[in-house]
């Protein structure tokens, strides 16, 4: 009625990148879901149907690696991490409707399937490339498996694609006096025959493809100077050792893991239709109506915003519809470390603090660039405490008391006209939290929460109890407090579900949906009060920091 105009329902399947199989779910990767997970909860709580679908990225040679150092067979470590990756995300309240892996039977066809397409289409070629070969292990090593002293620079010790002291990138096989990580031994160079997409046919479409609102701006300048510079092809195979998928018709060689990778948004997503029923064409088809939305880190825009359109173009698929790129997460200013202490897995926040303690915390500082976001640890608690439990539950703290005591529950009607400001202010609130703009959709919400405060003090309910005793005018102002209260929880369920949740079960009736807020209380009976949010002890963060601290 009142909220406008009924949207058209939108059918959206929304992916976050998929964690690698090698490692914990750290602030980083909580970030990127968390602003993904507001995404999707606020797109459901506007009655689209969205699908959110994630996995963990399973193969290449480090995870080969690790489970020889393990003892365990790589299958074996990609379940157990798996298990842990699946468990740290649930407690986070991040709202995967299917978490597969890439590993999977589902992947495995179709990227064969896909690879197929491009070689019917004649966008895969074969060439010799030298590579360094680890002879006492056997292997060919990757860049990040070589070091060696920097051919431009001459500092030592570095990667074997790039200096981290001079910033040069150059080619392996460029480096002085290089050996490899793995047994220390100077590699000896080999002759391997690798199969290559042929990204540099696809410059034009990229061009147009880029700029067809996709992508964030500055993430479209950034192609730009790659499409300029001229795209080089794209390595797609590695050689045996190496934990993957084989290429089909070619013993011996495997897909590189940044081909199935993306491929694993698809095959988690089929995965779910098995057991949703949902039509696979319906999101995947080339022309397809649905939307498709990539949540991505800025440092693999590369793979998201140049290989996988062009292979998704070339296979018959449909491309992303947007890709939202972020920036990397830091912590009091500077990168996550460990021997500071705020390299911090998502297991040690859960040990000590609740979860939408940062939830909260990262939506009030997400813009929707691909700036980095910066943890400040003093800050966290000091926000926390003053818009969560301060300003929002402060409301409902304030004035379920005086229902539950005098009025047996009973709310009475509401006229109070910050009620139909606060619905009115619904849209621009929603257009926040659609842009992206977290950081606004809060602000807003909490200079709400201030004049309701305000409008509660106001009337003092509890001084005309003394004063009177409790009558109409105190029902009528408590109601009214815990009607706002119940409007502006109903904005924050997307950020802050575990306390949402609280709220419910506290306020009674319908779960809250935007479409809801707005309905009379008139005579509606609420719950026990019970305190629903604690405030964050600056000892709980000291803790978790404690407990992170690992020596370099």
């Amino acid at each position: 009625g009142v909220r406008g105009r009924a949207m058209e329902r939108r059918r959206l399947l929304v992916t976050s990148a998929l964690p690698y199989a090698n490692g914990t779910i750290h602030l980083g990767h909580l970030m990127e879901h968390i602003q993904t997970d507001i995404w999707v909860r606020y797109q459901r709580l506007r009655g689209h149907e969205c699908i959110y679908v994630c996995a963990d990225d399973a193969h290449g040679t480090a995870i080969m690696l690790a489970a020889q150092e393990q003892g365990l067979s790589p299958e074996a470590l990609i379940q157990r991490v798996q298990a842990e990756h699946e468990r740290d995300f649930a407690d986070f309240g991040i709202s995967h409707d299917n978490y597969h892996s890439t590993h999977s039977a589902e992947n495995r066809e179709l990227a064969a399937q896909i690879y197929g397409r491009l070689r019917e289409a004649g966008q895969i070629e074969t060439r010799q490339v030298q590579q360094f070969y680890d002879e006492r292990e056997g292997i060919f090593l990757a860049d990040r498996f070589i070091i060696g002293q920097c051919p431009r620079c001459g500092t030592a010790e570095q990667y074997g694609d790039n200096c981290e002291s001079c910033g040069a990138t150059y080619d392996a096989t460029e480096l002085v006096a290089p050996r490899s990580k793995l047994s220390g031994e100077a590699p000896a160079l080999r002759e391997s025959q690798h199969f290559f997409f042929k990204l540099s046919a696809f410059t034009d479409f990229l061009r147009d493809w880029s700029r067809s609102g996709a992508l964030q701006d500055e993430v479209a300048n950034k192609l730009a100077e790659w499409l300029d510079a001229g795209l080089q092809d794209w390595d797609i195979s590695r050689d045996a050792p190496y934990f993957g998928f084989e290429i089909p018709e070619a013993p011996g060689k495997y897909f590189y893991v940044w081909l199935d990778a993306p491929i694993g948004y698809m095959a988690s997503f089929q995965n779910y239709c098995a057991r949703a029923g949902v039509e696979f064409a319906d999101f995947w088809q080339a022309g397809a109506t649905t939307e498709l939305h990539h949540f991505i880190g800025k440092d693999i825009v590369n793979f998201h915003a140049l290989f996988w359109p062009a292979v998704l173009r070339t296979a018959g698929h449909r491309t992303p519809s947007r890709i939202h790129a972020h920036g990397f997460v830091t912590v009091d200013g500077v990168k996550m470390s460990k021997s500071r202490g705020t390299f911090i897995n998502a297991r040690t926040w859960l040990d000590h603090l609740q979860p939408d303690y940062l939830r909260y915390y990262l939506a009030a500082k997400m813009n929707g660039s691909v700036d980095d976001l910066d943890i400040n640890l003093d800050d966290l608690v000091l926000r926390v405490n003053a818009d969560l439990v301060g300003k929002l539950v402060n409301i409902a703290a304030r004035c379920a008391g005086f229902i539950n005591k005098h009025f047996g529950g009973e709310l009475a009607p509401s006229g109070q006209p910050l009620l139909a400001e606060c619905l009115a202010a619904g849209e621009a609130i929603g257009g926040h939290f659609e842009a992206k703009e977290y950081g606004k959709a809060v602000r807003q919400v909490m200079a709400l929460a201030d004049q309701a405060n305000q409008y509660i003090d106001a009337q003092k309910p509890w001084a005309v109890v003394k004063a009177e005793g409790p009558n109409r005018a105190v029902q009528e102002v408590c109601s009214d407090g815990l009607c706002l209260f119940r409007v502006l929880m109903g904005y924050l369920k997307p950020v802050t579900p575990h306390l949402a949740e609280r709220a419910e079960a506290f306020l009674g009736g319908a779960p809250l949906a935007w479409d809801n807020l707005g309905e009379s209380l008139a005579g509606h009976r609420i719950g026990e009060f019970q305190p629903l949010l604690t405030r964050v002890a600056a000892e709980q963060v000291a803790a978790v920091v404690e407990a992170s601290k690992v020596g370099e």
